[in-house]
């Protein structure tokens, strides 16, 4: 049978229960004569937890210190997920990252995978064991323990898979796939059989919560199939694949998915000269503070002056207005206003490339609600819109049925 990588996240081993039912899901495929590699997040909670006795601590924890004190949360779930597999009679053997040898960069926080020794994976799957492996956690060449960031359980499995050779590799979370949109704002939203990486890349960088974009990325690069699966449906299903072209049933859907981001605030920098090097004038400052800028506008208007407008994350939206208003006079702006009343609001598909007319659609489709678009932005396969907050859900609902998602392929 195959080499099957599987990811269970926060939620999946949140209790004793639910550790006790991944291991008699995985007996389950191990009974199917597959190898198996599982890749475990810390119980949920637990690292907001170690982080906090962190910050207990030191006001601003060591970043080395840190990683030692959060890797622990996944060191606690690999050992009771094996005891939990040896007690239903399933062989099976625990490492860290450090153990594997997941080598990554000195980034503590934030660091990148470089190698992964798995001779010692290989040689237990060999013997017929079920291998448990910490996510999230690797070690840099010095021997120090570093930690992935947000992703990073997700990112560990891809990288192992990849590195194994994995015929797919497994995401269990607590729903069962992609959806057409987020079920709770559109009842009718409708589990996707697959989709491309392309549109998941693009759906995860636009809000949708399912898998972490550095994630897809990783399995974008390295070929490895994943497949986004629920961990408390006693039948899993087929949940969703993530393929890596496009088939005879994708050509038909036009838009694969709504995704959205409430996460937005609108900066409007009004009256600048319109010259060269004014864009970065205004935008430097916010990029030597560390802000990400999302959505871009510049408008030519009047007497050689410009409007220029942004979006940066709601949680920088103040910091990013002091910031402007102290280098306001040196860059002469008029004016500087700002809004953290809106949500990004997206549609999504490789259909877009050979079909005509999507965005047109989208616009009439929001004009008839009487929903205003304050900025776009659009790449081969996506429009993107900022609107008010207050209609996101409405607009989410309108376009879903506009591009008739609810209907099946």
């Amino acid at each position: 049978m195959a080499l099957i990588v599987q990811k269970y996240g926060g939620t999946s081993v949140g209790t004793t229960e639910r550790i006790k039912n991944v291991a008699r899901r995985v007996a389950r495929w191990k009974a199917q004569g597959h190898d198996l590699v599982i890749v475990v997040s810390a119980m949920s909670g637990e690292t907001n937890r170690l982080i906090a006795l962190a910050n207990d601590i030191q006001a601003n924890p060591d970043p080395r210190e840190l990683d030692v004190v959060v890797s622990t949360g996944e060191q606690v779930t690999i050992g009771l997920l094996s005891m939990a597999l040896q007690e239903i009679g399933v062989p099976a053997h625990s490492y860290c990252g450090w153990q594997v040898r997941v080598t990554t960069d000195s980034a503590h926080g934030k660091a990148r995978i470089q190698s992964i020794d798995e001779e010692e994976i290989r040689a237990d799957l060999s013997a017929g064991k079920v291998v448990i492996v910490a996510g999230f956690q690797g070690v840099d060449e010095l021997g120090h323990i570093t930690t992935l960031g947000r992703g990073g359980s997700d990112t560990s499995a891809v990288a192992l898979a990849a590195a194994l050779g994995a015929e797919e590799c497994q995401i269990y979370t607590d729903v069962d796939g992609v959806y057409t949109t987020d079920p709770r704002v559109v009842p009718e939203a409708r589990r996707l059989k697959t989709i491309t990486f392309e549109e998941m890349i693009e759906m995860a960088s636009l809000g949708s919560k399912v898998l972490q974009i550095r994630s897809v990325e990783f399995a974008g690069k390295y070929r490895v199939r994943l497949r986004v699966l629920s961990s408390f449906e006693e039948d899993e299903g087929e949940g969703t694949l993530i393929t890596f072209e496009e088939d005879e049933n994708m050509e038909k859907a036009v838009v694969a998915g709504i995704a959205f981001d409430r996460n937005e605030a609108r900066i409007n920098v009004k009256g600048v000269p319109d010259k060269p090097g004014i864009a970065y004038q205004i935008l430097g400052p916010i990029a030597d503070a560390n802000i990400e800028v999302d959505m871009i506008i510049q408008n030519v208007g009047e007497n050689g002056t410009t409007d220029f407008s942004f979006t940066v994350p709601r949680g920088e939206f103040q910091r990013s207005l002091t910031i402007l208003r102290d280098v306001q006079a040196h860059i002469g702006a008029a004016k500087i206003d700002a809004n953290d009343k809106v949500a990004k609001l997206s549609i999504v598909g490789v259909g877009m490339r050979s079909h005509c007319g999507v965005a047109s659609t989208m616009f009439r489709t929001l004009a008839e609600e009487g929903i205003n678009i304050q900025m776009i932005s659009t790449s081969e396969i996506k429009v993107s819109v900022l609107v008010d907050e207050k209609y996101l859900e409405l607009a989410v609902r309108v376009l879903h049925k506009a591009f008739s998602l609810d209907q099946e392929d």
